[in-house]
C-alpha cells in the first residue's frame, strides 16, 4: 500500500484529488480524513458567547425578586 499526502478543501462533501495522483490510483483506496481544528471549534459554547455575547434589542435581566418569585 502506498500512501500520498495533500490538503484539500471539502466542497459540497466532495474532496478533489490532484490531478498528479490520479494515474497512480487504482479502483479501491483507504481513505483517512485528519481535521484540522480551527480555534472556534475547539472552545465551548459558553466561551463563545463571553467572548462574543449575543445582542438582543430591549434585553433586560430578571431581577433577583423576579427570579425567586413564585
Amino acid at each position: 500500500m502506498q500512501a500520498i499526502e495533500f490538503q484539500a478543501v471539502i466542497k459540497n462533501g466532495v474532496i478533489e484529488i490532484p490531478r498528479r495522483y490520479l494515474r497512480n490510483l487504482s479502483n479501491r483506496v483507504r481513505v483517512i480524513l485528519l481535521i484540522e481544528q480551527t480555534p472556534e471549534t475547539t472552545a465551548n459554547f459558553i466561551d463563545q458567547l463571553l467572548a462574543q455575547p449575543v445582542r438582543v434589542q430591549g434585553f433586560r435581566p430578571l431581577t433577583r425578586e423576579e427570579i425567586y418569585a413564585r
